[in-house]
């Protein structure tokens, strides 16, 4: 599915400024979902890491970053962009090959769309990760998913309409079950239709604002799987101490 030429078209996607304004806004998303969690010093795989657009973003936000693609075409791709910056690997979401808890954080950014056992993917990515995952989807309950995913008598081309789309709620139960009663944060972007993402007013406003989950085109769910607690540094309390005079010689 993901040879070079396809590669190629993905990339050129990218470049153009529908595509550009989907990727930021994806971007704005993510940064949002993962803001909570420390950044240096610590580990992040992304599982379908493709040429690297997002991995690209992780490592700039201060992560060590490793990506991880079935498609050897999308991870020369992300040699090229990452150089030394990121550790690549081929490999199956759904057979990670790395230990338990090797990874502090997992990635998953719109990659259950399109293997074959989802909640598979969603245990390996539990199963490497320590402290977190973070997981974007393409709303089946979206405007986005009228125009480019449902396939039309006659018109079953494009890599959109060969994927899976899920619904906000199938997500979110197959995450749970994935994970347990650990705490979630979502939220969504993107939420009119494909010709409103724009750069114009008022289309900008409009989809400068993070939703509620399940509302937009793209939609994340950050799962924490230790307990962050917020620490207000208390003011250090000093003495001053003065020093004893000394005692004159006989």
């Amino acid at each position: 599915m993901w040879d070079k030429d396809t590669v190629l078209r993905y990339e050129e996607w990218f470049d153009t400024q529908e595509g550009a304004f989907a990727l930021n806004a994806e971007k704005r998303l993510l940064e949002y979902l993962i803001s909570g969690w420390p950044r240096r010093g610590h580990s992040f795989l992304e599982v379908g890491c493709g040429p690297g657009l997002i991995l690209e973003m992780l490592y700039e936000t201060g992560f060590d970053v490793t990506g991880l693609d079935i498609s050897p075409a999308m991870l020369a791709a992300a040699r090229k962009r990452m150089g030394t910056r990121a550790d690549l690997h081929v490999g199956d979401a759904e057979h990670l090959p790395f230990s338990d808890n090797q990874f502090d954080y997992v990635a998953l950014p719109t990659v259950l769309e399109f293997v074959e056992n989802p909640m598979r993917a969603l245990e390996e990515a539990f199963r490497v990760a320590a402290r977190g995952v973070v997981v974007t989807m393409l709303n089946k309950w979206s405007f986005y998913y009228l125009s480019h995913g449902m396939r039309y008598s006659g018109h079953h081309g494009g890599i959109l309409r060969e994927a899976t789309w899920y619904t906000p709620v199938c997500m979110r139960s197959m995450v749970r079950k994935a994970a347990g009663n650990k705490p979630f944060i979502m939220r969504s972007v993107l939420p009119g239709p494909f010709a409103t993402w724009k750069n114009t007013m008022p289309w900008r406003f409009l989809n400068s604002v993070l939703l509620p989950y399940g509302l937009g085109s793209y939609t994340g769910i950050r799962v924490d799987l230790y307990d962050i607690e917020s620490v207000t540094p208390l003011m250090a309390h000093t003495k001053t101490v003065v020093p004893a005079k000394p005692i004159a010689s006989p």
